[in-house]
């Protein structure tokens, strides 16, 4: 297979045989991010059409958490600073026309959804508009589609090295299943949605049924009955099994400047 620059990570993290290469994908998604915005090799938070990004969207709070482990505190100030700045202009415009509507009522008091669309009062509306804008996340969220859409155009086209890698992985997770399932209608007609989910259907149930085993002998490991067995592939189930369930790499150390 003829690989072109756009098929190359794809390929790549295919060829990891990770539990699921569309994490492998979003962590190094997420990790050029933080390199791109904070590395003082780069500099990237000196430039101006970057900044005005950064200040428009801000970050949501599980990567402020992330940037903070990255290091670099003067990049990480520089970057707060100018958008606290703007967040402090806007936050004085809307307490300033400040408008509720009193009390919600019974219904209001139910939702469990507290977005902008089920507040009451514009500084409240702000808020949550502003909690829903990251600029990591937004950058993960832009290129990610675009690997679901070359994964389903690989399958599409049937290159033989793809779709072998495909069948002889580990399944994916459950998260980003999903996601393959929910855009294969937009790239696959049914014979070939078909053809992908008889690969992709039963080496989930396998590989679910694998991690089984695998906490199962885990679990036995504990019993001093077992003790001088071999662990197998036991030792890193739990987190294995987290992925699975959920996405992502529970026991990754944090990601620092490097």
């Amino acid at each position: 297979m003829k690989e072109k620059l756009y098929t190359i990570p794809m390929m790549d993290a295919l060829r990891e045989n990770d539990e699921c290469p569309f994490c492998y994908i979003e962590r190094n998604l997420e990790q050029h991010a933080l390199d791109f915005v904070l590395s003082s090799s780069a500099a990237t938070y000196m430039q101006d059409d970057v900044r005005a990004e950064t200040d428009a969207m801000g970050f949501c709070r599980d990567h402020y958490q992330k940037m903070f482990t990255y290091g670099n505190l003067l990049g990480n100030s520089k970057i707060l600073e100018t958008h606290m700045k703007k967040m402090l202009d806007e936050m004085k415009k809307e307490m300033k026309n400040y408008s509720g509507s009193g009390k919600q009522g019974l219904m209001g008091l139910l939702k469990k959804d507290a977005s902008s669309d089920s507040s009451n009062n514009n500084v409240s509306r702000w808020i949550h508009k502003k909690e829903e804008s990251c600029y990591v996340c937004n950058h993960m969220k832009q290129n990610y589609d675009r690997y679901i859409a070359t994964f389903l155009i690989l399958f599409k086209r049937g290159e033989k090295e793809f779709v072998d890698l495909v069948k002889n992985g580990k399944g994916y997770c459950l998260h980003h299943l999903a996601d393959i399932m929910d855009a294969a209608p937009n790239y696959l007609n049914e014979k070939e949605q078909k053809q992908l989910r008889d690969i992709l259907f039963p080496q989930m149930e396998e590989n679910v049924e694998r991690i089984i085993d695998e906490l199962e002998w885990l679990q036995k490991k504990f019993d001093y009955r077992y003790k001088d067995e071999d662990w197998k592939n036991s030792r890193d189930s739990v987190q294995r099994a987290m992925q699975k369930l959920a996405g992502g790499y529970p026991a990754d150390e944090p990601y620092q400047q490097k």
